[in-house]
């Protein structure tokens, strides 16, 4: 480990390894460290997410993220060589409404189509025609990804980022932050738990759950923290085929559940109110019994005849303020990079985030997708830009 270096990147999972790839692969010369304190990745943000990519969302820039990211999918093997695979299931996602979100569902569609998604809506009639699984009461229309969306292995493309940019000498360093020095408007160095300094040129938050903690060390409130997030697995031995071919589907109580395998996933976001209050890794049962299953039954009827068979917890990295990423820098500390509070869209946003990362630092401005307005300017005025699709 050197003691200084022109790039630091806190976090290694996607955004950060992105960020270090792109930065190697459109030419940066200098040095690159990226710190990450577990190297296992067991318990980040990409590793314990559901793997979901789609274009289906309300703000542009995060449909031109996502595809970006969907780029990436499409041409993978030229992009990290022949044996490269996330195991990629492109059957959609389907976001429901009832007759009074019709018009929010309506004008997301127009959004989507004017930046370039594929997707349909549907009406009742044609919601039953199309998922013959799905019951439509209360239904008024669902809009369908027909092409570019799915889901894939988080953790497989991760690691095709991480281990692409170390082969181009970025280095990989396991340790935690304490400390993030400053002098003269500039971040200069950071302290980790063992006591080493790391001088940098650059430093790019890239932290996930812990981004609003490492702000904080170098004077920023950011709105950024975790939250807390179940997923069960469910076994259905019921299951039509159609069923095992279902589209990642959106509840209008906001319950989603997907395939996986021959089994499903499924979770449910709380509302503000019932947010859990320990941010740690157990898993609440309860919450699946009281809160999903009877609603999941009735919208899916072959879900009557389930059984949870494993469950996991995952931390989002939340912004509180408007539930869109904050990507660029500090309007004062001038060389502290943001990548930060994606609210569970950063695997599949996090390749276009770390490229737009790269540069910004290699150019000084965003020449692929303009991210301007997802600068910290808006937290600091308390101007939230909303994104209506959180999941």
């Amino acid at each position: 480990m050197r003691t200084s270096y022109d790039v630091v990147i806190v976090g290694g999972g996607i955004v950060g390894s992105s960020a270090a790839y792109f930065l190697k692969k459109h030419g940066f010369m200098g040095s690159i460290a990226l710190i990450e304190r577990d190297t296992s990745y067991a318990k980040g943000c990409t590793a314990r997410s559901c793997g979901g990519i789609r274009q289906q969302f309300s703000t542009p820039e995060n449909i031109q993220l996502s595809k970006f990211g969907l780029n990436i999918l499409r041409n993978l093997k030229q992009e990290f060589g022949p044996e490269a695979d996330v195991s990629f299931r492109e059957q959609g996602y389907l976001i429901l409404a009832s007759e009074s979100g019709k018009a929010i569902l309506e004008e997301n569609h127009r959004v989507q189509i004017e930046n370039g998604a594929d997707n349909i809506l549907l009406d009742a009639e044609g919601l039953a025609k199309q998922f013959p699984w799905l019951a439509t009461d209360g239904l008024a229309l669902g809009c369908f990804g027909r092409r570019g969306e799915g889901w894939l292995d988080p953790y497989s493309l991760m690691s095709l980022f991480r281990k692409a940019a170390a082969s181009r000498g970025v280095e990989i360093i396991q340790g935690e932050v304490a400390s993030v020095k400053k002098q003269a408007g500039k971040a200069t160095a950071i302290t980790l738990a063992d006591g080493s300094e790391i001088a940098c040129g650059t430093l790019v938050n890239a932290g996930g759950a812990g981004a609003g903690a490492l702000a904080k060390m170098a004077g920023i409130d950011l709105p950024v923290g975790p939250r807390k997030r179940y997923v069960y697995v469910l076994d259905c031995p019921g299951a039509s085929d159609a069923l095992h071919k279902a589209p990642l589907t959106v509840d209008i109580s906001g319950i989603y559940f997907r395939p996986e395998g021959r089994q499903f996933i499924c979770g449910l976001s709380p509302e503000e109110g019932d947010e859990p209050s320990e941010m740690d890794w157990e898993v609440d049962y309860a919450w699946f019994e009281e809160r999903i299953w009877e609603t999941l039954a009735a919208r899916v009827p072959a879900f009557e005849a389930i059984k949870v068979v494993n469950a996991w917890v995952g931390h989002y990295d939340y912004n509180a303020l408007d539930q869109n990423a904050v990507i660029g820098p500090h309007p004062e500390l001038s060389n502290f990079l943001f990548a930060n509070g994606f609210s569970g869209h950063g695997l599949q946003q996090g390749p276009g985030a770390g490229n737009a990362l790269a540069e910004l630092i290699l150019h000084g401005a965003y020449r692929t997708i303009d991210l301007k307005r997802f600068g910290f300017e808006r937290i600091a005025r308390n101007a939230p830009l909303f994104e209506k699709n959180v999941i």
